[in-house]
Parts: C-alpha cells; structure tokens; sequence
C-alpha cells in the first residue's frame, strides 16, 4: 500500500478522535450553550466585517455556501472573530501557521474555535465532519485539487447543516463566492521597527455568475482591538448586524 494512502482502520480512528475533540468544543446542537447564529427559520446570513459586507449578497455569508478564498489571511481572520465574537461556533482546518492573535485582536472568542492544525492526508473529509456542528469551517488545502464529485458532496452537505465553508489555499470548482484580499500599503512600520497604524486591503468578491464588486477597506488598532473601516471613515464594528 503507497504511503499516500490513508488506511480505512486509520481513517476512521483519526476521525473519532476529531469527534471526541468536537465534543469538548461548544456546539449549536447543545442546548447549554446553543449558537445564537444556529436554526434561523430565515437562514440570515452569518456577521461578517462590516465594509465587507457591502459586497455580499444578503450582507453577509450565507449559510449554506461556500466560499473560495485567496490573498491575505486577514480577510480569514476577521470572518472567524465576526462570527465566534456573536457566539457562533467555527473551526480552522489546516492552516498550523495561521494567525490567532491577529484574530483574538479582532474580537475572535477563542474558546468557540476549534483549530484542527493537521488534519492528517484527508482535510476535506475533516471538514466535512465539522460542518455538522460549527457555524463555518475555514479549510486550508495546502495546494490540493478538490475533485468535483467530492466538492458537490460537502457543498451539499453545507446546505443541509445550514454552515458556511470557506476554502483556502487550493482548488475548489464552482463555489458559491470567490473572494479576494490583497494587501495594498501599511502605514506605521519603517525600516524594521516602529508600531503598525493601518494596514490597507483591496477585496473583490466575485458572484458565480456576476461581476467583481471592490472596496478598500483598513484595519487599524482602535481601543484595544482591530476594526474594519472604509478609508477615511470613523472606527465601526468588525461585526455588522445582519437582518433577519
């Protein structure tokens, strides 16, 4: 058998260990400490930053999509403190160099993150199993090809779990959303020192069958946290309230 296949005995040890994981994580299913984002009869999209929000549909992130993202992982962070800082439940999945400060200092609620850094040879199929009970799964591909059969099955699985999926780093056909973060100019660092004031980000989010829509965004530290703000506006909330 060649190395790069995962034996089906090993395949199912390493996936009852991730739900043995899960259990100790807070999940919308408890009734203890149910996710105020979970089992909206309107299926109103999960919070997201609020200058981005201007570009999607709905103004947030659907439940029930999935998402392709390339470019900067700030874009990554702030769609995981958005939804865990308004109680929902997500998880990172095979991203082990992946910023949490930076997201911790967006307003993430680490304690309702669950960070799966080595997903082991099969990351799709982890994140398959987390979308039963988490809000949004952020999947890193490490460079991996998703297969279509394979891609129409979690997409449809998102649907049914009413969770959003966004994938990173790889190939992933037909997603709902792509969305792209590049990283435009920093203001505060000069050569090897000095403090970050602002860091500027241009977004294009791309519908399946539409045009680019574009915002410039920045992120500035303001009273001990991040925030999103548009270029020359006052300091808002990462998180904008999402419609019902």
């Amino acid at each position: 058998m060649g190395s790069d296949v995962w034996p089906a005995a090993e395949k199912r040890r390493e996936l009852e260990e991730l739900r043995a994981a899960m259990a100790a994580v807070p999940a919308r299913g408890e009734r203890a400490a149910r996710s105020p984002l979970a089992d909206d009869p309107g299926r109103a999209p999960l919070p997201v930053p609020a200058p981005l929000a201007e570009l999607l549909p709905g103004g947030g992130l659907g439940k029930g999509s999935v998402v392709v993202h390339t470019g900067a992982r700030s874009l990554l962070a702030g769609l995981l403190a958005s939804v865990t800082e308004r109680g929902g439940h997500a998880a990172l999945v095979g991203m082990p160099g992946f910023g949490l400060l930076a997201a911790a200092e967006m307003g993430a609620a680490l304690e309702r993150l669950a960070v799966v850094a080595d997903p082991g040879p099969d990351p799709v199929e982890v994140a398959a199993v987390l979308l039963d009970g988490l809000d949004l799964v952020v999947l890193g591909l490490r460079g991996a090809a998703v297969p279509p059969a394979r891609t129409r099955v979690l997409a449809a699985r998102a649907r049914a779990k009413g969770s959003a999926l966004v994938v990173t780093e790889g190939s992933w056909p037909n997603p709902t959303l792509r969305v792209d973060a590049r990283v435009t100019g920093q203001e505060g660092l000069g050569r090897g020192h000095g403090r970050l004031r602002s860091l500027g980000l241009e977004i294009a989010v791309r519908h399946r069958a539409g045009a680019a829509r574009r915002a410039r965004v920045e992120l500035r530290p303001e009273r001990g946290r991040v925030e999103w703000v548009a270029p020359g506006a006052a300091v808002s909330s990462i998180a904008r309230e999402v419609a019902s």
